[in-house]
C-alpha cells in the first residue's frame, strides 16, 4: 500500500460567544470514513508517544490544562498517529486527543501488542460519546453484588478497614439463609479476612456503640439460581468513594437504567430496597452499619412505579408490585409517620436516632466545631474532641448540633445552610412532597392494579380511598405551613420557632414534581424558579442571598449556591413538564447537559457528581471536593445520578437540540 497522510483535523474552538464544532477531512477522505474505518496500530508505542507529546502536566489525561511548552511541539494539541497500514493520521484538539488516549488505553487492556483502532470512537461527537459510555461502560463498572463473586470488590473499599485489620460483613438476625451462605463462603475463601456477624434482632444505640471500630457492610438480597447456587441481587453504586447502595441515589439511577433498557437491573435495585425495609426497618442512607440509625429521602414507590411500567402485565409482575407496596407501607408508617419523625404539625421531619459524631465523616471535618466548644470549656480542641468522642464529656448544645447534623445527612442534602444546625426542627418541603407522592402512588397503584383494595400478607387490607385521603390531608397541611402566598413559594417550617424559614432552595420545586401544587401555585413557582434559581448550567441548589456571604466562619456548603446537582435537575425537569411548560424544561435540560458535555470535552471525559453551575465547571472545592474527577487515562464510572441525568435529559431534547449539543453550541445560542 502506498503511504499517505490522512488528516483528521477536528477542532473545538472557543470564541467569546460560542463553541464552533469544525470537522474537516483531507481531499479524498469521505466523512463516513471515520465511522466505518479501523486502523491497525502498535498500541503501547502509540499510547506512550501520545502521553509524551500531549500530557504535559503528567496526570495521565489530556485536558485543556495541558499547556503548549514553549520552543517545542509538546502540548500543541496536534498528534501524528502512525498506523501499521503505512498511513499517518493527524488528530487535533483536546477533545479528540483525549478520546484517542482513552481508546488506546482500552486497546492496551486487551493485552494485544497490535489492535484495530476504531476511528469512529475517536471522532465521536461529545453527547453521543457520553451517552454510549454510560450505556456500555459506566453502568457495568458501577454494578455490584454482595456474594462470593462480588465480595472481593466490596471488601477492597478502604472504608472496610477496621481497627483490628479485619473486614466485617453483617447479616440480619432473621435471614438465616444468608448467614449460612456467607459462613460457607468464608470457609471457602479464608484469604478474604472477613468476619461474618449476625446482627441482634433489635439494633440499639448501645449495640452500635459496642461495634465502634468494627463497622462494616450490611448484606443485601440473595437469589437462588436454578442449579441451587446463590448470588446477590445486583445493584448500582454512585461511584468513587461511594461503593455501596445509597438510598435516594438509587431512584435516579433506576431511571437511567430503565432509559438504557436495563430493566432487570433496575428491578433488582428495588428488590434490594424492599429487602432493607424487611430486614433493617428502612431503606438506609447506605448499606453500612453506621447508617442503621438513618434513612434517606424516600423514593421507593416512584422507582417501583417506573419499573412496573416496563414489566409484562401478568400475575408475577402484580405479585412483585404487591410485595413492594407492602414494604413501602411498612416504611411509611414505622419510619416517616413514626414518633421520631412525625411532628405536631402533622407533617414529617428528617431525623437520625443515633447520637454524637456521625462515624462516616472524615477526620477533621468538624475541627472548627470542636474548636469553638473547646474554647468555651477552656480545653484544647484535640483534648475536647477526644473526650467528647469517647463519651467522657458531654455538652448539650454540641449534642443538639450533632442531632441536627445527622438529620441533615438523612435528608441527602449534606451539607446546606438551609439545614445546618436546625434540620431536626424543620418539616421540609422536599420530604413532605415525597411523602405526598408516596401516598398518591399507593392510592393510584391500588386503584389501577388491585381494584381499589390491596390485600397484604398479614391479612390486612389497604384501600385506594384511604391513601387518597392521606395525600389530600398532607396537601392541605403543606399549604397551611409551607406555602408562602406573598412570595409564591414553598418554604420549610420550623416547628420549634413556629414559623416558615425564608431560605430559597431548589427543593421549593419538589411540589411540581409531586403534582401537589395547584395551577396558580405552579405558575408562580415556575416564574420564581426562572428568576431566582436558573443559572448558565442549570438549577442551582440555593440563591446566593439565602446562602449568605462566604467567610472563614461561613464557608461554602456543597448543596448551596453556586452548586448544582443531578437530582434537582431531574426533579425540576419533570416538574415543569407536569405543568406543561415543555419549553422551560428543555432549556433546563440543555443547560445541564451542555455543562456535562463541555466539561467532558475539556477534561478527558470526566462526568462528576456535581457542578458549579454558575461557572459551568466541575472544579468544585467545597467540603468533600468532587467525586468522579480523579482518574487516569479514562473514567470507568462517571457518577451514578449524573450518568442517569444525561440519559434522561437526552430523551427530553428534540433531535435538533441533540445535534446542537453534539456541536457544543451553548444554550445562549440555541435558545436566543
Amino acid at each position: 500500500m502506498t503511504s499517505q497522510t490522512i488528516i483528521f483535523n477536528f477542532r473545538l474552538r472557543l470564541t467569546s460567544t460560542f463553541m464552533i464544532f469544525l470537522i474537516a477531512f483531507a481531499d479524498v477522505i469521505h466523512p463516513s470514513y471515520a465511522q466505518q474505518h479501523r486502523v491497525p496500530v502498535l498500541v503501547k508505542p502509540a499510547l506512550d508517544s501520545l502521553l509524551r507529546d500531549e500530557d504535559t502536566d503528567g496526570d495521565l489525561r489530556i485536558t485543556i490544562d495541558d499547556s503548549h511548552l514553549a520552543g517545542t511541539e509538546r502540548g500543541n494539541k496536534q498528534f501524528w498517529l502512525a498506523a501499521l497500514n503505512n498511513n499517518t493520521y493527524q488528530v487535533s484538539g483536546t477533545y479528540f486527543l483525549s478520546n484517542l488516549l482513552q481508546e488506546l488505553k482500552l486497546l492496551e487492556e486487551t493485552g494485544k501488542d497490535t489492535a484495530p483502532l476504531p476511528l469512529h470512537n475517536v471522532f465521536e461527537p461529545p453527547a453521543e460519546r457520553i451517552s454510549r459510555s454510560v450505556r456500555e461502560l459506566y453502568w457495568k463498572s458501577l454494578t455490584r453484588t454482595i456474594d462470593e463473586r462480588g465480595l472481593p470488590h466490596i471488601l477492597a473499599d478502604e472504608k472496610m478497614k477496621s481497627a483490628d485489620g479485619k473486614h466485617y460483613l453483617y447479616i440480619p438476625a432473621a435471614d438465616t439463609m444468608a448467614l449460612a451462605y456467607f459462613q460457607s463462603v468464608n470457609r471457602r475463601n479464608p484469604g478474604l479476612n472477613v468476619s461474618i456477624v449476625r446482627l441482634p434482632r433489635k439494633i440499639s444505640a448501645e449495640y452500635l456503640a459496642q461495634i465502634k471500630g468494627k463497622h462494616g457492610v450490611l448484606s443485601l438480597a440473595l437469589r437462588k439460581n436454578r442449579d441451587g447456587s446463590m448470588m446477590g441481587a445486583p445493584f448500582v453504586v454512585p461511584g468513587g468513594r461511594f461503593n455501596e447502595m445509597y438510598g435516594w441515589d438509587s431512584y435516579f439511577i433506576v431511571l437511567g437504567l430503565l432509559r438504557d433498557g436495563e430493566v432487570e437491573l433496575a428491578k433488582s435495585m428495588i428488590d434490594n430496597q424492599v429487602y432493607q425495609i424487611r430486614q433493617y426497618g428502612a431503606i438506609l442512607n447506605a448499606n453500612r452499619t453506621y447508617y442503621l440509625t438513618r434513612s434517606q429521602p424516600p423514593f421507593l414507590t416512584s422507582g417501583a412505579l417506573e419499573c412496573y411500567k416496563h414489566l409484562p402485565k401478568n400475575s408475577d409482575s402484580r405479585e412483585w408490585l404487591r410485595t413492594v407496596l407492602a414494604a413501602a407501607i411498612k416504611e411509611y408508617r414505622s419510619v416517616w409517620m413514626g414518633s421520631d419523625r412525625l411532628t405536631e404539625t402533622g407533617l414529617s421531619r428528617y431525623f437520625d436516632t443515633g447520637e454524637g459524631v456521625p462515624p462516616e465523616v472524615e477526620p477533621g471535618h468538624f475541627e472548627s466545631v470542636f474548636k469553638k466548644f473547646a474554647e468555651q470549656h477552656t480545653m484544647s480542641a484535640a483534648e475536647f474532641e477526644s473526650a467528647y468522642r469517647s463519651g467522657k464529656f458531654h455538652d448539650p448544645k454540641l449534642d443538639a448540633f450533632f442531632k441536627h447534623d445527622r438529620a441533615m445527612r438523612e435528608s441527602g442534602h449534606d451539607t446546606s445552610y438551609r439545614l445546618f444546625g436546625v434540620c431536626a426542627d424543620l418539616v421540609t418541603v422536599d420530604l413532605n412532597s415525597l411523602l405526598y407522592k408516596i401516598e398518591s402512588d399507593i392510592a393510584s397503584m391500588i386503584r389501577s392494579e388491585f381494584g381499589g383494595n390491596l390485600q397484604l400478607p398479614d391479612g390486612t387490607t389497604e384501600s385506594s380511598a384511604a391513601w387518597n385521603s392521606r395525600a389530600a390531608e398532607r396537601q392541605e397541611l403543606m399549604n397551611k405551613f409551607l406555602w408562602d402566598e406573598k412570595r409564591g413559594m414553598f418554604f420549610d417550617y420550623n416547628v420549634r420557632a413556629k414559623k416558615r424559614t425564608e431560605y430559597v432552595s431548589a427543593t421549593t420545586l419538589y411540589p411540581l414534581w409531586a403534582k401537589l401544587a395547584t395551577r396558580n401555585q405552579a405558575e408562580r413557582l415556575m416564574h420564581n424558579a426562572r428568576t431566582l434559581l436558573v443559572t448558565p448550567g442549570g438549577i442551582v441548589g440555593s440563591t446566593e442571598s439565602s446562602r449568605g456571604p462566604i467567610t472563614a466562619e461561613h464557608p461554602l456548603r456543597q448543596w448551596d449556591y453556586p452548586y448544582g446537582w443531578a437530582p434537582h435537575q431531574m426533579l425540576a425537569w419533570q416538574g415543569f413538564l407536569n405543568y406543561t411548560d415543555t419549553a422551560t424544561a428543555q432549556q433546563l435540560v440543555y443547560r445541564w447537559l451542555f455543562t456535562i458535555a463541555l466539561n467532558a470535552s475539556q477534561y478527558n471525559g470526566t462526568v462528576p457528581e456535581k457542578f458549579d453551575v454558575v461557572r459551568r465547571s466541575h472544579q468544585v472545592f467545597a467540603e468533600y471536593g468532587n467525586v468522579g474527577t480523579k482518574f487516569s487515562y479514562i473514567t470507568r464510572e462517571g457518577f451514578g445520578w449524573t450518568n442517569a441525568s444525561f440519559q434522561i435529559g437526552l430523551g427530553l431534547l428534540t433531535e435538533t437540540q441533540r445535534e446542537q449539543l453534539n456541536r457544543l453550541l451553548p444554550p445562549e445560542v440555541v435558545f436566543k
